[in-house]
């Protein structure tokens, strides 16, 4: 399966009055044809700052992507002018954001929202627009949806609301979709019914996905393989079901361990991982997660590791094999 999307050490910096904030600390990943790729992480690990900096929407200033590549296509996203860039996004790449209540211009209509894309990048005519408008909105489940075109975003509730956004972003059918926590704001029930409409749509029209959640449990029955996150780095990748049945990260092992298991038949408490999340007010040269965790030896507070690998299509970046406590060779 060929890569259709190939990020490389990706670095992003925001300038704030405490200092120079590393949210994206030389990033690098692939996203292959109709895979659907899992970005996981606890809040401010750089989930959303990594693919809002491939896409070029990073507000400069205060943000600047100041290294790395996003190679799509044999293009280099990062390079190209703003109009080839407007071009791809929304047509070949698309977006679902996080909070659909403010994703949408509240002063236009969902028909207008939903159909303009179509206007722009594909040069529907306003009825041909509206019409696959009224189609894509049926397709995601939408109640009445020609009837609906004229309604305002705050006319529909946050489920009918994230549905309506899916539309938007899949409207032009494009190759990828990048999915930004959709669920965070939702109920449990309807947050099922997103994640089982994305995974029939991706079956449908052939789409790689990159799913960004902190929730793992999502990611269990949706991607084909997981990035985890910390500090700005990715600390391990893995596919899904290596990653679930074999962490070899002490801090993917605690996040694991924070989530209640069905199979399991004696009751535990669930655990939780001790101290802060780091303050990136300068790049460390040691392991991120060091301060917080208990297999910390004297090379981590003095190297930060890069991935290696450990297993087929498996890597970690720890100096520690947590199965044994000792330090890998």
């Amino acid at each position: 399966m060929a890569d259709l999307l190939t990020v490389q050490g990706l670095e992003t910096r925001f300038r704030t009055r405490e200092g120079m904030v590393h949210a994206v600390n030389g990033v690098s990943f692939a996203l292959r044809e109709g895979e659907t790729l899992g970005i996981v992480g606890e809040s401010g690990c750089g989930k959303s700052v990594s693919v809002l900096s491939m896409l070029r929407l990073i507000p400069t200033p205060p943000g600047k992507v100041v290294a790395g590549s996003a190679i799509y296509q044999g293009k280099d996203l990062l390079k190209m002018t703003d109009e080839e860039i407007r071009q791809i996004r929304g047509s070949q790449i698309s977006m679902v954001f996080q909070d659909p209540m403010t994703s949408f211009n509240p002063v236009l209509t969902i028909g207008r929202q939903v159909a303009e894309p179509l206007e722009i990048h594909q040069g529907y005519n306003r009825a041909m627009a509206y019409e696959r408008a009224a189609e894509m909105l049926n397709m995601v489940g939408i109640p009445r949806a020609k009837e609906r075109l004229g309604d305002y975003p705050h006319q529909f509730s946050g489920g009918m609301r994230q549905r309506v956004m899916i539309a938007m972003a899949l409207i032009c059918t494009p190759q990828i979709l990048i999915a930004d926590e959709p669920t965070t704001a939702l109920d449990v029930t309807i947050q099922a019914q997103i994640v089982e409409l994305v995974k029939r749509l991706r079956d449908e029209l052939g789409m790689a996905i990159i799913w960004i959640t902190h929730d793992l449990g999502i990611i269990a029955g949706l991607a084909d393989r997981v990035n985890v996150m910390y500090g700005g780095y990715i600390i391990e990748e893995a596919p899904v079901k290596e990653l679930y049945t074999n962490p070899q990260h002490p801090y993917t092992i605690g996040l694991l361990n924070s989530l209640p298991r069905m199979d399991e038949t004696d009751h535990r408490r669930l655990a939780s991982i001790d101290g802060l999340p780091p303050v990136l007010l300068e790049k460390p040269g040691y392991c991120p997660f060091a301060p917080r965790c208990h297999l910390a030896v004297e090379r981590c507070w003095n190297e930060n590791p890069s991935l290696l690998r450990v297993g087929d299509q498996h890597t970690t970046a720890c100096w520690v094999d947590p199965g044994t406590g000792r330090e890998r060779q």
